[in-house]
């Protein structure tokens, strides 16, 4: 059974120049099991849509000015897996499954493409989406690093 190492919990405004603060918080606790850099890309590109999700979707609908949360939890495991869950207080997802589809987007904009899960999986081993209308939307991201070789110790 795998035992958790480290842990930490993040609450950071829903404006847009967090999202770098939290690929940053992410990638700085993800160092302490020393991933490849190629792994910590992955993480960081994942990380970056799951907030942009937030930032876009689920505070679109207060006032001006307004803004809401977004909560990061991490977890460490002694398995060198890590867990990153993004979560929010927004609006939630009405359709999950249709919402991972690509090219899916509640977006009026041009800007959003509707990406954003196909390319969080395709950097992670494992996406997991909890949602409800009015109450928020939660991401669990879940990456294992790979083992060290003997070469690199």
């Amino acid at each position: 059974m795998k035992k958790i190492i480290n842990e930490m919990k993040v609450r950071l405004p829903s404006h847009s120049e967090n999202e770098a603060v939290a690929r940053t918080v992410v990638s700085a606790f993800s160092a302490l099991i020393d991933p490849t850099v190629e792994e910590l890309s992955d993480l960081r590109c994942a990380v970056s849509e799951a907030v942009t999700n937030c930032i876009v979707h689920a505070y679109r609908d207060l006032p001006e000015g307004e803004f809401g949360y977004i909560y990061i939890s991490l977890r460490l495991y002694d398995n060198r897996e890590i867990t990153v869950e993004i979560s929010d207080n927004g609006c939630g997802i009405e359709d999950i499954k249709r919402a991972r589809e690509p090219f899916f987007t509640t977006s009026e904009s041009d800007e959003r493409c509707g990406m954003g899960f196909l390319v969080m999986e395709s950097f992670t081993d494992r996406v997991s989406v909890k949602s409800k209308v009015g109450k928020g939307t939660s991401v669990l991201l879940r990456k294992i690093f790979s083992p060290h070789t003997s070469e690199e110790e």
